[in-house]
Parts: C-alpha cells; structure tokens; sequence
C-alpha cells in the first residue's frame, strides 16, 4: 500500500551546480524497546547477489529485496511462516529485477515497486523519492532517490513501531566499504546518493546491500587509508566470516562512516591521498583508481 510523501530536511551537496537536494527523514527513527517487529533473512543467490526477506512480526506479512531467484525466495518465506505481499527491486539489471516476472506468476496479484525511471521489469507501482510503503500492521518502508549506477535507482529505508533499529536496502549504490559503478551517472549523483542521503541516515541504521564484495572492497579502502585502524580491523574479521562460509552483511552508517572510502570523500586527508581538494573530485578520482584496481 503506498502512501503520503514523507517530511524532509533537505541538505545540499557541496559543489552541486544542479541544485540537487538530500532527503532525510525527520523522525522515522523506531522507539527502542524489547519487542522484535521486524525480521531481515538473507538469501545468496546467483554467484555473489543477495536478496532479502522482510517480514513484519505481527501479521507475517513480508516484502522481498531483489529477488533474482524467486523460488529460492519464496521458500525461504514459506520457511519462516511469512506470505509475501510486495517486491522492492532496487535497480533495472538483470540481477535484480530478472525475477519479477516469475514472482508475478508464483503469487498472483503481488505489487512489483521499481523506481519511477528505471524500467524495472515487471513493475507494477512505480515510486519516486519519499514515497512510503506499509507492510503488515509495525514496518513502514521509505523510497530513497539513490542515482548513479543506474538513474532510477531506489533504496529502501525500513522501520518498525519498536525494538528494531532501522535498516536500508542499498542494491549497487552502496557496499560494505564500496559503491557501484557509474555505469548512468556522475560523481556528483554519488556524492549526493552515498555521503548525502544514505550518509544522513540514523547511524545505527543497518546496511544490506546487494553483492558480496567485501573482502575486496576493504582491500582497495586499505590502499586508499593504509592506516585507518579501522579498516585494518574490519578486513581481518571479514575474511574470517568468509572463511567460515558467512555473510559480512550487515554493516550499519556508523562503520561505513568509519570505513568506506566513498562516504569519507570529505575528509581532507582523504581527499590529500586522491589528490585532489574537492569531495566529489576525490569520490570520482577513487571509484577511477577501483575501476583499474586488480588487487
């Protein structure tokens, strides 16, 4: 069910010539308490894609993040008790939105949101930056305009009534510790995307994104800060849950903050090691030296 537009507090990108303006939620920040209203499973699909299963504790209602492999999904929810309601498709390539069709034919009169200028195949409801979604009785879901890998791509902002710190589903714009390719945009789209709209978000907020790239992407951050400590840190304990066979996800705002060299363009010690004294100079000179990046 979509509804109103949400309240804002627009913050400008710096050196932005096109006026283009962040949108944050004013107060979507979940009480904290001890009752669990919301539920995120992980589904590995394909070589390094993840999708989610969302479901809202009270009514077992669900929504899924991406699925490229609906049967896998569907499973999944029919092993947690849940009935899916509603696809969110981050992003139009294949890896994302290449299960909606099926999805459609598994469950009848399922609701497909992909953004309004995306061309997400087999979208049924189109949204637009600040559109809101109900789920079940407790979730709400938020679209975010996160452009530049692809122009229509949306990010999904979940909350509960309580109990749960809110969460964020970031396709190809964000990663732990990286950011998707430019492939129908401008460093200026990323900045605003990465270190504007998703960077304002509560720090708590837990990040899924879509791949499995961790270990690389901290890899590249290190040849970026090779003395961030923090870094350094989270790489040792990414690849011992890799070797273990378990996921890195989630990270949250706060430790992308603290690790991605991405949403630190603005940091002038960053910006020295890029060479450069402009924040989305410097997030463009970085996602060119990753582009080039065999490590």
């Amino acid at each position: 069910m979509l509804l109103s537009r949400a309240t804002w507090r627009p913050k400008e990108a710096p050196n932005s010539s096109a006026g283009v303006f962040a949108a944050v939620p004013a107060a979507s920040v979940p009480t904290v308490g001890s009752s669990r209203t919301m539920k995120i499973h992980h589904i590995p699909c394909l070589e390094d894609n993840y999708s989610y299963l969302v479901i809202d504790d009270a009514t077992k209602e669900a929504a899924v993040v991406d699925p490229v492999e609906p049967e896998k999904v569907v499973q999944a929810a029919q092993e947690h008790s849940a009935s899916i309601k509603l696809v969110l498709t981050t992003h139009h390539h294949w890896d994302h939105a290449g299960g909606n069709e099926k999805m459609k034919e598994l469950i009848p009169g399922i609701k497909v949101y992909g953004g309004s200028v995306d061309n997400v195949k087999g979208c049924t409801d189109k949204v637009e930056n600040g559109d809101k979604i109900a789920l079940g009785k407790d979730t709400s879901i938020l679209a975010l305009h996160t452009p530049c890998h692809t122009k229509g791509h949306i990010s999904f902002y979940v909350t509960a009534t309580e109990g749960e710190d809110p969460a964020v589903f970031t396709g190809d714009t964000l990663f732990i510790a990286g950011c998707g390719k430019f492939f129908e945009g401008t460093a200026e789209q990323m900045y605003q995307s990465l270190c504007v709209t998703l960077g304002s978000l509560p720090k708590p907020t837990r990040v899924y994104c879509g791949h499995e790239y961790t270990v690389k992407n901290l890899q590249f951050a290190l040849t970026v800060e090779p003395d961030n400590a923090k870094i350094q840190q989270k790489l040792s304990w990414a690849q011992n849950q890799r070797q273990k066979g378990l996921p890195t996800i989630p990270s949250t705002i706060a430790e992308e903050l603290e690790t991605n060299p991405f949403m630190r363009a603005d940091l002038p010690e960053v910006q020295e090691r890029a060479g450069c004294k402009s924040p989305v100079e410097a997030l463009r000179l970085i996602r060119e030296r990753k582009d080039k990046w065999r490590g």
